[in-house]
C-alpha cells in the first residue's frame, strides 16, 4: 500500500501529531461518531478503490483512554477504516493526534458535515450531544462548527418529530423541509398522517406547508385572514417561519399602510450566496 511514506517525500513532524502505519485491529471506533448509516454502494466502491490503489488519505486516531480497549480510538475516517477491513488488509496509514474528549465529537461531526455524509437526524443528534457535552448555547455551537444559529436551531427541532416520522427522514424518504413543516402540526398522530400522505402522493415542501396551514385553521372566516397594517397576523408569522426554515436564517415579514417588507438576515457574502441558490437556483453561476 502506497502511503507516501516510502515515496521519497520527507514527512515533516507536526507538534501533537505523528504519522504511522498501524494495525486495523488496534483501532476502535469513535463512540461519539454522529454518523450511524453508511451507504452500501458507496462503501462497495470505496472497498474496490482500496484494493486497487490503497488508502490515499490517512485516517486520524488518538491514543485510546478506555480501559481494556484497543490502543487507538478513531477520530476521523471511519469509512476508510471499515473499507480497509472489508478489503482484507491488515494495516492502515494513520495520523496519531493529541485530541481531547471535548474535541472528539466536534472533529467527527465537522468531517461528516464537510463531506455531506450525515442525514438530518444524525446531524441533529450530534448537535444535541455537543450542546449537552459542552453546555453551550445554540449561537455558541453555531460559531464553533461554522454554521448559522438558525441552521443549528432548525436542525435541532427535528428531534421533536415522532419516531415514525424520524425514521422516514433518516431513510431519506422525507426531506428536512418536509419535516420542519410537519412540526407545526399539533400532535404526533397528525404529523404521522400527513407524513404518510407526503410519501404516498409525492407532495412538495410547499404543498406540505399549505396542507399544514389548512389543517391548522380549515374553517376560519376569510375576512379574518386579511392582514391589517401594523398588526401581527398568524398567516404572516407562519410565512416568515416557513421562509426561515427553508432558508436556514431569520426572516421577518411586516405590513405597512401601503406596502409590506420581507427582511432576510445573512451572516456573510458566502451565506448570502447560499440563500440566493435556494431562492433562485443557478443565479450565482
Amino acid at each position: 500500500m502506497d502511503t507516501g511514506a516510502d515515496s521519497g517525500v520527507e514527512l515533516v513532524e507536526v507538534p501533537g501529531a505523528r504519522f504511522a502505519e498501524i494495525s486495523v485491529a488496534d483501532i476502535h471506533p469513535n463512540r461519539k461518531q454522529p454518523r450511524s448509516v453508511f451507504d452500501e454502494d458507496d462503501m462497495a466502491e470505496l472497498v474496490h478503490s482500496v484494493r486497487e490503489i490503497g488508502v490515499l488519505q490517512p485516517i486520524v486516531v488518538r491514543t485510546s483512554t478506555e480501559d481494556g480497549s484497543e490502543p487507538y480510538e478513531l477520530v476521523m475516517g471511519e469509512r476508510r477504516w471499515r473499507a480497509v477491513q472489508a478489503a482484507g488488509l491488515d494495516t492502515i496509514p494513520a495520523i496519531i493526534r493529541d485530541t481531547t474528549d471535548d474535541d472528539l465529537l466536534r472533529d467527527a461531526l465537522l468531517e461528516n458535515l464537510h463531506r455531506s455524509q450525515l442525514n438530518p437526524l444524525e446531524e441533529a443528534a450530534a448537535y444535541q450531544q455537543l450542546l449537552e457535552d459542552f453546555g453551550t448555547t445554540h449561537e455558541q455551537l453555531a460559531d464553533r462548527i461554522g454554521r448559522s444559529r438558525p441552521q443549528v436551531s432548525n436542525t435541532l427541532r427535528l428531534l421533536k418529530l415522532p419516531p415514525l416520522v424520524q425514521r422516514r427522514v433518516a431513510a431519506g424518504v422525507l426531506s428536512a423541509g418536509h419535516a420542519r413543516a410537519l412540526l407545526s402540526l399539533p400532535d404526533a398522530a397528525a404529523m404521522e398522517r400527513l407524513a404518510q400522505k407526503i410519501v404516498a402522493e409525492g407532495m412538495s415542501v410547499r404543498a406540505t406547508e399549505e396542507a399544514v396551514t389548512l389543517y391548522q385553521d380549515p374553517a376560519k372566516p376569510a375576512k379574518n385572514n386579511i392582514p391589517r397594517p401594523g398588526a401581527r397576523h398568524e398567516r404572516l408569522d407562519y410565512l416568515a417561519s416557513s421562509l426561515s426554515d427553508r432558508l436556514d436564517t431569520n426572516v421577518k415579514i411586516s405590513l405597512g399602510v401601503r406596502k409590506g417588507k420581507v427582511s432576510i438576515e445573512f451572516a456573510s457574502v458566502e451565506d448570502l450566496n447560499r440563500i440566493m441558490d435556494v431562492l433562485a437556483p443557478g443565479s450565482n453561476n
